[in-house]
């Protein structure tokens, strides 16, 4: 009896098979939108402190349809034509560009206005980040404390024990670490600044 090639015995598997609509729901396509500043750089700085593609929290915040449902049904269309707002092209999804369509036609919701409260759901997460970015420099604050105090005690350990000595040996190991500690936290707290100011 012959062997079946790999892909032969994938397509004897019952699995569910994607269709061209999904495969091109996954493209990405440009969108412009009218929205204030504000909420161009809630997106812009939440994605380099997170270290996530504006894209993917665009997609978030577009494919959830309970809550572009709910913003829909409260948002006032006149409170929002009073907002300053500028024009900014977006990479996503043809899905998600879809997905707001069908929002703004079943609701009868301004494209714009959608996006730019749907942004606003991410206030909370900025206003939460830049708590834990001050904790994290005062974490900061004290590790360099903590440096300094374990350099000290390497000193004084090289010159009481010698640096031939496996203590001194481990405490040096010991060092190495807390310092690369250090600076890994000093280069996430720099890259975190961008959250401070908003």
């Amino acid at each position: 009896m012959s062997e079946r090639s790999p892909h032969n015995r994938v397509e004897a598997m019952d699995l569910p098979q994607p269709s061209s609509y999904d495969l091109r729901g996954k493209q990405s396509v440009r969108a412009t939108f009218r929205l204030s500043a504000r909420a161009i750089d809630a997106l812009s700085i939440l994605a380099v402190h997170l270290g996530i593609k504006q894209k993917s929290l665009f997609e978030h915040l577009i494919e959830d349809a309970r809550s572009l449902s709910l913003i829909a049904q409260e948002m006032e269309p006149g409170r929002f034509e009073q907002i300053s707002r500028v024009q900014k092209t977006f990479v996503l999804s043809r899905r998600t560009l879809s997905l707001l369509q069908q929002a703004c036609e079943m609701y009868d919701a301004p494209r714009d206005a959608l996006v730019e409260y749907s942004i606003q759901r991410l206030l909370p997460v900025i206003a939460e980040e830049r708590q834990r970015h001050e904790i994290r420099k005062q974490f900061l604050a004290q590790i360099r404390e903590f440096v300094e105090r374990g350099e000290e005690l390497l000193e004084e350990a090289a010159e009481r024990l010698g640096e031939e000595d496996p203590v001194h040996g481990s405490l040096e190991q010991a060092m190495r670490a807390v310092r690369a500690a250090r600076g890994d936290i000093e280069d996430f707290i720099v890259k975190g600044r961008i959250i401070e100011d908003y």
